[in-house]
This record gives C-alpha cells, structure tokens and sequence, in this order.
C-alpha cells in the first residue's frame, strides 16, 4: 500500500480516470422528465408504487434499520400517492423531476394532524400541528411520495447522530458506527434504500454530516432560497434545509423544489482551470489516517484534471471562534427554544445535549445582538475573500465515523461530537452553500469531500460537484 492508503494500481487508475476526465469524457447527471427515471436511472421502468412497495418492505425488515431510522411510517398515504404518479405517466403527465421519487422527511417537519417530536421525548405527545411545513407542502405539489419521518439527534442538537429515546441508527458502512447527526435517520434511510431522496435540515453541518459517514451526497443550499416555516427551530440565525441523496443530480432536483425554483439540469462544469482553494487553519488540522489518505487522492485526481488548487490562509476562522467565544451562536438561539422546558423536564432530555444548552445560558441578549452583527459584517468579508475562488475544497469532517463504543463516555461524546461538526460550522457562520460527495472508498470506511459556495452559488456549486462526482465514478 502506498502512503496514502491506495494500493498502487488503484492509484494509478484513479488518476488516470482524472486525466481522462480533463480531455472532455461527458456523462450526463440532468433530471429527465419522470421522476422514476430521475432516481432509478438504468431501472427507470419499474413503477413508483412498486418501489414504494420494496421500500417500505425494507423499512419493515426486522433484520435491517427500519425501525431505528423510520420512526413515522405512512404506507398507505404513499401507496396512494405513488399510484396517483403511476396514472399521471401512464397519462404522459408529470408534475416534475420528483414526481412519483420516493422521499423521507426529518422528524422535525411540521406534518398535519400530528405532533412534530424533533427527535425528543418532550414533544412526544406536544399537539398536533394544524399545517404542513412549507418544503412539505412542496414536495407533495411536486409528486413526491413521502414513506416516512427520519429519526434525528434530538432537538437537531448533536452531530453523531445518537438519540437516546428512539435509538440510534446504525451506520450502514460499518453496523457498529454511528451515522452522524443531525438527520442521522435520513442519512441511513438513503444508504438503505428506505427512499430515494432524504429532506434533513442543516444549522451546523445536520446534512453533511451523515452524508459524509454514510457515504452519500448532502446539500447545505445558501439560507435564504428554503422557506424554514414549520421545521422546529434550532437557530433561526442559521438554520436551512436541503437534500440527501445518492447522487448530485438528485439533490439538485429535490432543491429546486424546495427553494420553488424550476426544475433545471445539472450540465457538469469543465474541472480543467477550475479554481478550488483548500482552507488552511483548524478544517486541516487533526485529519485522522483514512481522512487524510482519501483528500489527498482527491486533491491528486483533481489536480491531474486540470483543477488549480491553492492553499488559502483564513484569519477569519480565529475571528469566528472570537465571536462563538462566549457560546456559539447557534446554542445561544437553541438555549433561548428551550429554557422553559430546561427549567420543568430536563430529565428528559439527551444529556449530551442538555451540557450543550446550559452552557450557553449566560450570555445576554445584547451580547448575542453583537454576535449577530459581528457575523454579518465578518460574512462579507469572507465573501470578498473567496471572490476570486470558484470553491472551496476540503474534507466534510476529519474522521470517520465513530463507533458507538468510542461515544459512550460523556467526555468522548463531547470530543468527538466537535469534531464531527468543526469543518461544517462555519459554512453556517459565514452564510455560504455547500455539498458533500463521497470519495472513492478503496475499501476504508466513507469519507466526505466538501465543496463550498459562495452565498446564492448554489446551482454553480452543483455543477461543480457534478463533475467532481463523475470524476471519481468514471
């Protein structure tokens, strides 16, 4: 084995996919227009209600993740709403990409006519909600057939992905592993084949996260393009929503859904003469072997394609951990949600989350108001730092996923828990987009590699992912 992991003749294979792929090879990643073939490619004939039946058999596995991952089944609702797709292609009608794709939704999505739990014991028997949320009401306008709610760290609050009341998923990579968090739930339901697209939200790294663990694709869309109406608030500074699934084009599709954008195609960017800058400081720090083996592959193949990678020095992380320096944003807004409940039913909450909340108790209105607008300015200046960037490339966490043994101590939690969510959170902080897609494997456990956007780049982040995705498939 060489150095970085790869056997020699893997290696050199995989850089040579990466010449091939700067000479012009062309794959198509774009949407047709029936969802099955969207989300099934090569097995585009077989019906959505035939697929829905196949998922929710898996769901029902008593051997498999279902019942761990899936804590909200809605057969009947999706049997009707895939035989409703079914008529309208027999009819030659679509309602869109995702028409007839089967979908699970995170269990913090407002659904009407039940409580929305978010994962939690407190909201067990909360009453019911009276409307959909916003993106569901959007997808089931787009033909989207939703089987499911995904099971979730509680309260989205932790990046491992346990969850203490509902039990936590087991990765699908490595059964004894957690699938990182927060919508660890919808991460195994995409690896599992429990749906096709998977709706997590994102306030720290919620999609990308498990992307990364479970070795599939994540979106972190720019804020401001998803409506966040009935999804339970996390941080209403940084809270988003996007899509999981197996390849780019699908999440693309499932975004412009939930952004209410026209279904577009992705056509793969020309990696040759790219500009992609790796983000020194803390993101590059700590990598662990098999991280660290698989980015520098990545970043070969890239480079023998033609990408013009740089190394970039970024001050504006020391200035990020200065303003979180008191408590990060993020829990400072989360601990304001749950106060009250911390005061009568701290029992029942993750004790792993509860040290997370109380810790940000302290600090003041006015102290988070100056949080706010230290942010904002400090986001522009980011933005002005990466202008003549066309991304940012780095590893999505810098390990791989933990096994449940390594996270049973409060303090490993804790330890590894930061470390799942350090080379995420400041795609958040500074209002950005950004994607996962898995690296070649070469038999180590999943690794994701990150690609960040500017704010409002988001279809050109996709086209750029989509041609990093056919680089390291071809």
């Amino acid at each position: 084995m060489t150095e970085s992991g790869l056997g020699r003749v893997n290696r050199r294979k995989f850089l040579m996919k990466a010449a091939a792929a700067s000479a012009g090879l062309t794959m198509s990643l774009g949407s047709s227009n029936s969802g099955a073939q969207a989300a099934q490619g090569a097995t585009a004939r077989i019906s959505s209600r035939d697929r829905v039946e196949q998922a929710l058999a898996r769901i029902a596995d008593p051997n498999g993740e279902g019942a761990r991952t899936v804590l909200t089944v809605y057969a009947n609702a999706a049997r009707a709403a895939a035989d409703a797709a079914d008529a309208r292609a027999r009819a030659g009608k679509t309602l869109g990409p995702l028409d007839g794709v089967i979908v699970t939704i995170k269990d913090l999505f407002d659904v009407a006519g039940e409580p929305t739990r978010a994962g939690s014991k407190v909201l067990a028997h909360a009453a019911a909600a009276k409307t959909d949320a916003a993106v569901v009401r959007r997808l089931h306008a787009a033909g989207a057939v939703i089987v499911g709610k995904t099971n979730m760290s509680e309260f989205a609050l932790t990046g491992i992905g346990a969850n203490p009341h509902y039990g936590t998923p087991r990765n699908p990579a490595d059964r004894a592993r957690v699938p990182g968090g927060s919508s660890s739930g919808a991460g195994v339901a995409v690896a599992d084949g429990f749906c096709e697209i998977a709706i997590g939200s994102d306030t720290g790294g919620s999609t990308r996260i498990p992307a990364s663990f479970c070795g599939i694709v994540g979106f972190k869309p720019s804020k401001s393009r998803v409506p966040t109406d009935g999804a339970f608030p996390f941080s209403p500074a940084l809270d988003s929503i996007g899509p999981m699934a197996k390849t780019v084009a699908l999440c693309a599709a499932a975004d412009a859904v939930l952004a209410g954008e026209p279904a577009w195609t992705v056509e793969p960017e020309t990696l040759s003469g790219l500009r992609l800058g790796i983000p020194l400081g803390p993101p590059m720090t700590g990598l662990d072997e098999t991280v660290a083996a698989r980015f520098a592959d990545a970043r070969n193949a890239l480079a023998s394609a033609g990408v013009r990678i740089s190394e970039e020095v970024m001050p504006l992380f020391a200035d990020m951990a200065r303003v979180n320096s008191k408590a990060a944003i993020g829990m400072v807004e989360a601990y304001a949600v749950h106060r009250d409940w911390l005061a009568t039913r701290a029992a029942d909450y993750d004790p792993n989350a509860t040290a997370r909340l109380m810790a940000a108790g302290s600090v003041t209105a006015a102290e988070h108001a100056q949080q706010l607008e230290q942010r904002a300015r400090l986001a522009g200046v980011f933005d002005a730092r990466i202008n003549d960037l066309d991304a940012l490339v780095l590893p999505t966490t810098p390990i791989v996923a933990p096994t449940l043994a390594e996270v049973a101590d409060a303090n490993a939690f804790a330890t590894k828990n930061l470390a799942s969510l350090r080379n995420c959170q400041f795609v958040n902080f500074f209002d950005l987009c950004a994607i996962s897609i898995p690296c070649p494997r070469a038999g180590s456990l999943p690794v994701g590699l990150q690609l960040v956007g500017r704010n409002g780049s988001d279809k050109r982040l996709f086209r750029i992912a989509a041609a990093v995705e056919r680089l390291f498939v071809a």
